[in-house]
């Protein structure tokens, strides 16, 4: 088709693309191109701001290492991974779910623990925490033997990878729930922690004005059965002062824990000295697929 005026060239991309033999592929690019182009017209894209997004969008990619994930980190401040996770879960967006992003920071191969064991290997200062947790279908039947993956960050609010003081695999496990859908171990409270803001999700930031760059405490989970969708989820800190502002649109009210604050004494372990937590949450899986993401740490 040759080009005679600015609305051709849509015309032509959508007459190209209609050649996909994949009918899925079809409809996503040739809705891609639709709106893509309808944007461009909408803001009347100058282009100086053409060439400023493809910069933009090849250094964020340029940003990625082994160890960090810039493209997983601005599809968060975007808010378009929560969306796409709420979009396909919870019923297809109709109801409530427990599912949540997968975040940069989940890594295969946590070390197996035990119901009642601790993700602490090696000193980490903080309160302890006691978490408690049960899986049920839909239909509120418990799911047992289900493998629970758990990592979080540390009270200071690093993961393990990102500080040379923590052992490898700390504060990570890997359990597997009983006969009544239950899983239960020990931690260390976790603590919110900022973003990185040295590459282009900084940029992003910072241009509209975010008020901060940090996240809200959390758990992180992956629950894996055959005959479920693996349900990734995250769960937050009632306390936390970021909730209502988190810089990745992360929290739902479904996810927000209830973590209890005790004082001295009654810890479930003889160890604990000082004020400890505990929590208690029931995780829903739907019945689906069971597959395993691609971990955005290799």
């Amino acid at each position: 088709m040759i080009i005679r005026r600015q609305e051709d060239v849509t015309a032509a991309v959508l007459a190209a693309f209609e050649k996909a033999p994949d009918p899925r592929l079809r409809e996503i690019l040739q809705s891609l191109v639709r709106h893509l182009h309808g944007f461009a017209r909408e803001v009347r894209l100058t282009e100086e701001e053409f060439q400023q997004a493809c910069n933009f969008v090849m250094r964020t990619g340029q940003q990625c290492t082994p160890a960090h994930n810039e493209v997983v980190l601005m599809a968060g401040s975007l808010g378009l991974s929560a969306l796409v996770c709420l979009l396909n879960n919870g019923n297809k967006g109709q109801t409530e779910t427990a599912a949540n992003m997968l975040g940069p920071f989940w890594r295969l191969n946590a070390p197996r623990t035990e119901n009642g064991g601790s993700l602490v290997r090696s000193p980490t200062p903080g309160p302890a925490l006691f978490v408690h947790a049960r899986i049920l279908d839909a239909e509120g039947q418990p799911v047992a033997g289900a493998e629970v993956d758990v990592w979080h960050s540390s009270p200071e609010g690093f993961y393990e990878n990102q500080d040379e003081s923590q052992a490898d695999m700390n504060l990570r496990g890997k359990l597997t729930s009983d006969g009544d859908g239950r899983f239960w171990f020990r931690t260390v409270k976790p603590a919110g922690y900022p973003i990185p803001v040295d590459g282009p999700v900084g940029e992003l930031v910072r241009a509209v004005r975010r008020p901060h760059n940090m996240r809200p405490a959390h758990l992180h989970f992956l629950i894996f059965k055959p005959g479920f969708k693996t349900l990734i989820s995250q769960v937050y800190s009632n306390d936390d002062s970021y909730l209502e502002t988190d810089v990745q649109f992360g929290v739902t009210q479904t996810l927000i824990g209830n973590f209890i604050r005790h004082d001295e004494g009654g810890a479930p372990a003889g160890d604990v000295t000082g004020p400890w937590y505990s929590l208690d949450y029931a995780f829903v899986m739907e019945a689906g697929e069971a597959r395993l993401p691609r971990a955005p740490i290799q």
